[in-house]
C-alpha cells in the first residue's frame, strides 16, 4: 500500500454488528475496505487448560461449554476422541441419537444465523419469523435431552436418555412443520430485493482462495468445494443414513447464506430418517466410564460452522495429559482479510454474519517468551 492513504476504522470490540467481543481493524480509501485485520483474546476462558484439571468426566461439561450453539456437536466431538483413546464402543442405537441431537443443533444454529443477517441487513420482519420458528427445534432439543440450549446429552459410551415412541411421534410432527417454513425462507432468499443487493456479488472468495487459506464448513462449500467431514470420516451414525453434501459455485455472501438454507432440508430428512431406523438396544454403558488407558487420538466432526477438531493424550487413569481444540471459526476468522478486500465498507456486516463467526469457541492463548520477558499473545496474532 505504498504511495497510497488510507484510514482505519475500528470495528469491534463492542458494536452492533458484533455480538461478541473482537476487533476488526478496517482500513479503507474513501469507501473500499484496503485491509482488514482481526485482533483477538477479548474473550479467552482457559477450557484447555482446565480440561487439564479435571477429570475425564468432568471434561464432558467443560467441552459442552465452549460454544452454547453447538455444545452437543462439542461433546460428540469430546466423547468420540475418548472413545478411540480407550477403544470404546457405542451401542448403535446411541450413534443415531447422538445423529438427530446433532443435525437438531445444526438446524438451530443456520436459523440463528438468518435472523442475525435479517437484523444486520435491516429486515427486522425476517428476525422475528426465523426466531419464532427457531423455538420449535429448541423444543425438540429439550423434549430429548431435557434442555433447550446446554443440552449435556453425550456422554464417552453413549447418550444419557432415550427416545418413547410418542416423542418419535412429536418430533416427526414438528419436522414436517419446519419443512414447510424453510420451503418458504427459501423463496425469501432466492426472491426478495433486499437480500439479494446486500448479498449477491458480495465478499467473493474463489476455490483457490478456500483452498490456500483453510476455510471450512459451509463457507467452503459456497465456493465449490465438496467438503464435509460427515460423509469423509465417518462418525455417529453417518455412515448409514443418505444426505447429500451441499455446494454452489456463486463464491459469495448470497450462495454462504443459500448453502445454509439447503443444509436445513437435509437436516431434515437426516433426523426423520434416523428416528425411522432406530436400532433397539441399549444407549450407553452400564457404568459411567472414569478412567482411560494411555493413548492419543483425534477426532473431527461437522459443526455447524464447519471442521471441529479435537485432540487429546491420555497417560491412563482419571485426568488427561493434554487437550486441544480447534474450531472451524478459527480457520474461516483468521483468514476472512480476502473476503473484504475492494468491498464497500457498509458491505462489512453482510461479508461478517455470512462467515458465521463464534468468537468464544475459537479465542486461544499462549504464553511467549522474548528477551526473558513471559507475554500472554492470541495465536491470532502470532499466525501473522
Amino acid at each position: 500500500m505504498s504511495g497510497s492513504k488510507y484510514i482505519e476504522i475500528p470495528i469491534g470490540p463492542q458494536h452492533p454488528a458484533l455480538h461478541e467481543p473482537i476487533l476488526f481493524r478496517v482500513k479503507v480509501e474513501g469507501e473500499k475496505i484496503v485491509d482488514v485485520i482481526p485482533s483477538t483474546g477479548y474473550n479467552h476462558r482457559g477450557i484447555e487448560r482446565l480440561c487439564e484439571d479435571n477429570t475425564f468426566l468432568r471434561d464432558v461439561f467443560l467441552a459442552g461449554r465452549v460454544c452454547g450453539i453447538c455444545n452437543v456437536i462439542h461433546t460428540t466431538c469430546y466423547s468420540e476422541c475418548i472413545e478411540r483413546v480407550g477403544n470404546i464402543d457405542v451401542p448403535p442405537r446411541a450413534k443415531y441419537l447422538r445423529t438427530i441431537l446433532n443435525e437438531l443443533e445444526r438446524i438451530h444454529s443456520h436459523m440463528l444465523l438468518f435472523a442475525i443477517l435479517g437484523e444486520l441487513i435491516g429486515f427486522q420482519t425476517l428476525f422475528m419469523l426465523v426466531m419464532r420458528d427457531r423455538e420449535s427445534i429448541l423444543t425438540l432439543k429439550e423434549l430429548i435431552a431435557g434442555n433447550r440450549i446446554q443440552a449435556d446429552y453425550v456422554m464417552p459410551g453413549g447418550v444419557r436418555k432415550d427416545l418413547t415412541p410418542e416423542k418419535i411421534q412429536q418430533i416427526k410432527k414438528a419436522l414436517d412443520q419446519v419443512r414447510a417454513r424453510i420451503k418458504y425462507y427459501k423463496k425469501v432468499f432466492e426472491n426478495d430485493s433486499i437480500i439479494k443487493k446486500r448479498l449477491s456479488g458480495v465478499g467473493i472468495l474463489d476455490v483457490q482462495d478456500v483452498y490456500r487459506y483453510g476455510f471450512v464448513g459451509p463457507i467452503a462449500r459456497a465456493s465449490g468445494v465438496k467438503s464435509d467431514v460427515r460423509c469423509e470420516d465417518y462418525y455417529a451414525a453417518y455412515n448409514d443414513i443418505p444426505f447429500n453434501v451441499i455446494t454452489r459455485n456463486e463464491c459469495d455472501s448470497w450462495s454462504r447464506m443459500m448453502v445454509r438454507v439447503d443444509e436445513l432440508f437435509e437436516s431434515v430428512n437426516i433426523v426423520e430418517y434416523a428416528v425411522d431406523h432406530l436400532p433397539e438396544g441399549p444407549i450407553g454403558p452400564k457404568a459411567m466410564i472414569r478412567t482411560v488407558k494411555a493413548g492419543e487420538a483425534i477426532a473431527r466432526v461437522e459443526a455447524p460452522r464447519g471442521e471441529l477438531v479435537y485432540y487429546i493424550i491420555s497417560k491412563g487413569g482419571d485426568k488427561p495429559y493434554r487437550v486441544k481444540i480447534r474450531t472451524p471459526s478459527f480457520n474461516n476468522i483468521l483468514n476472512c482479510q480476502v473476503m473484504f478486500k475492494d468491498a464497500n465498507l457498509a458491505d462489512l456486516p453482510a461479508i461478517l454474519v455470512s462467515l458465521d463467526p463464534c468468537i468464544s469457541c475459537m479465542e486461544r492463548l499462549v504464553v511467549v517468551e522474548e528477551n526473558g520477558r513471559a507475554e500472554m499473545k492470541s495465536l491470532v496474532d502470532l499466525a501473522r
